[in-house]
């Protein structure tokens, strides 16, 4: 079971590889693949409550790092010269001290092996894909259970009052 201050943390390229959906929107526009990406994340802490930070590899990229918050998630672009894995196994080390349970979200075996080793517990990007289609599932549910439970307020005020609301209503007050 998932705790509020559990942490995921998710290698962003790896998951737009490997869903269907980010790799063909990828292939058309990289920024929106990612943008959704961060999207679906968002929905996905939104709904279990789990930190969510992101980790973008930027290591062929000049230039110094860049942590940001988008859409209440964390997202990270490495250092130069620094891969996704590297940040994501320095993070995973840090917050491991911290007596909380953290995933990682990455498709690659060495890095799932490493992870594992620092006390991670691994997620698959499939894995990853299907619950954030499930909780998408829930959330879908729950709004429509709401959508269909009325407001009974009215049938429990008197009639006077009722009258004065409805007159409210109509602007003739």
């Amino acid at each position: 079971m998932k705790r509020r201050d559990d942490v995921l943390l998710v290698d962003g390229y790896n998951m737009i590889g490997a869903w269907p959906e980010l790799a063909a929107l990828r292939d058309k526009d990289f920024e929106d693949a990612r943008d959704r990406l961060l999207e679906m994340l968002a929905d996905y802490q939104g709904f279990t409550g789990m930190t969510v930070i992101v980790v973008f590899d930027a290591h062929q990229v000049p230039g110094i790092g860049k942590t940001f918050k988008q859409r209440r998630l964390t997202v990270v672009f490495t250092k130069e010269k620094e891969t996704a894995d590297a940040c994501i196994e320095r993070l995973a080390s840090d917050m491991a001290l911290r007596s909380r349970n953290i995933h990682v979200a990455t498709s690659d075996m060495i890095e799932q092996h490493v992870i594992f080793g620092k006390g991670a517990l691994r997620k698959s990007a499939r894995e990853l894909l299907t619950e954030i289609k499930q909780s998408r599932k829930a959330i879908q549910h729950k709004v429509e259970q709401k959508a269909s439970v009325r407001n009974e307020l009215d049938s429990n005020l008197k009639m006077d009052i009722r009258m004065k609301l409805e007159k409210m209503r109509r602007g003739e007050l």
